[in-house]
């Protein structure tokens, strides 16, 4: 006959009831939680994520990895066409004012600019286009660092800068691999590039590849 087994006392002499061990598997009661909850408002809690193709990452790599390419030499001109206007243009047209008509008419020219902008109105005027053009070269360096440019590292082309209210006016030109929502999903750097308050990016109602850039500095007056 088998010896049926003692049970453990206490010194009082009382039996001990046997505990039964549960191991709480703290994560499957969770899914099991989550998918009962989602059984109940007829949502699959056990759907994939979206699978990223393998194009997508090679395209995203190689437009980390592209540097800017180097401008050419009218890419050059255009970019600088106002700083070569202002520093090798004005000091060149009275250079030749003072050979043809003499020295005294060309100072007397410079006093009589001079005057011009020295009311408010023309001051005023003078500082909005000074900050357009310093605006374009800001917007520019912040495409680059966003990486907004073409797989072969050709950044977007910058028609031109207007003065608002609100601060400035930029219109872009997209080259083919660029769109509106490059510069959408780089407001962030943009704004902080301009130095700005806020950038809002719209697009021309007639041709999709003309992004128009809004600077604002003054939100009031937006």
């Amino acid at each position: 006959m088998p010896r049926l087994p003692r049970s453990r006392q206490h010194c009082s002499g009382q039996p001990v009831p046997q505990v039964r061990r549960h191991r709480a598997d703290h994560s499957q009661a969770r899914q099991r939680a989550t998918v009962k909850a989602a059984e109940g408002t007829g949502v699959n809690a056990r759907r994939r994520p979206r699978r990223i193709r393998r194009g997508e990452l090679i395209e995203e790599l190689q437009r980390d990895l592209r540097p800017v390419a180097p401008p050419n030499i009218l890419a050059l001109v255009w970019r600088w066409r106002w700083e070569m206007a202002i520093f090798l243009g004005i000091p060149a047209g009275l250079i030749l004012l003072g050979i043809h008509i003499g020295w005294a008419w060309s100072i007397a020219v410079i006093g009589m600019a001079a005057v011009i902008f020295a009311w408010p109105e023309n001051r005023h005027w003078l500082a909005a286009h000074i900050r357009c053009i310093i605006t374009a070269h800001r917007v520019r360096t912040g495409c680059a660092q966003a990486w907004i440019q073409t797989r072969s590292g050709k950044l977007p082309i910058i028609l031109m800068t207007r003065p608002q209210p609100h601060g400035e006016r930029v219109y872009i030109w997209c080259r083919a691999g660029i769109c509106r929502e490059d510069f959408e999903a780089a407001s962030d750097i943009l704004r902080s590039a301009c130095w700005a308050s806020d950038i809002y990016v719209t697009s021309s109602t007639r041709f999709s590849h003309i992004v128009i850039l809004d600077v604002i500095r003054n939100p009031l007056s937006y």
